[in-house]
């Protein structure tokens, strides 16, 4: 739904934006690595000492660097294999610190060994969920799914959850301390049907193509005979 519908009109919005950081010189993979480092500083700067809310500032902030930098490479009509190599590998360190922030916070001060445990298996589970993708991929697989809970959702639940439990810690707001515990639990259970998902469709996708291959490998033998035959046919009325 984020991709969807939002992606366009912020793209739409930050276009003078990264307008003018071309014209500064600044490069589409400066833009990725400063929000990266930012999406770092306040997941790990902020999460571990229960600021939730001034953290989740920090980092949907510098996420937006993700629509820029494309925005910028766009402008610039290039596109390079390292550029996508450099976003996607940095995105998953931006997921790997967000989550892992709030294990930190958890396994520390939030003293909650549960829940630290649930925050590592979002982190893990969501490195997962891309692995599979991408090595189906280099199999020459499609998975050809879209997945209950991907990397679009995950951002949205856990930084809105972490966002409100800030605003239950920062400012007193009644209710919504529990909404990390929640969010967190529905972005695990929601990232293994995912991974469950991706699975199950490249195990489909994987016999249908081993299908088709076997079936091209009995059509040559078959093919090369009747050449022979045709050859040796020809042969012998010659």
């Amino acid at each position: 739904m984020l991709n969807k519908y939002a992606r366009a009109f912020f793209t739409k919005v930050l276009t003078p934006f990264a307008a003018l950081l071309l014209r500064l010189g600044v490069s589409p993979d400066a833009v990725t690595l400063a929000g990266t480092a930012g999406v770092v500083v306040g997941a790990l700067g902020f999460y571990p000492r229960g600021s939730f809310f001034w953290g989740t500032v920090i980092i949907t902030l510098f996420i937006f660097s993700d629509l820029v930098d494309g925005n910028m490479a766009r402008q610039l009509g290039r596109s390079s294999k390292w550029g996508a190599f450099l976003d996607s590998t940095l995105d998953r360190v931006g997921d790997a610190v967000i989550f892992g922030g709030i294990a930190l916070w958890y396994g520390g001060k939030g003293d909650n060994d549960m829940l630290a445990a649930v925050a590592i298996f979002c982190l893990g589970s969501g490195q997962v969920v891309s692995y599979t993708k991408a090595r189906a991929e280099s199999l020459g697989l499609k998975c050809d799914v879209s997945g209950l809970v991907e990397r679009a959702e995950r951002l949205v639940i856990g930084l809105f959850a972490a966002g409100f439990t800030g605003l239950h810690r920062d400012f007193g707001v009644p209710v919504l301390g529990w909404a990390l515990p929640i969010g967190l639990w529905i972005v695990a259970a929601g990232s293994l049907v995912t991974v469950f998902q991706r699975v199950l469709t490249v195990r489909r996708e994987a016999a249908e193509l081993d299908a088709a291959t076997a079936r091209e490998a009995g059509a040559r033998p078959a093919e090369a005979h009747e050449a022979e035959a045709h050859d040796e046919k020809g042969s012998t009325q010659a």
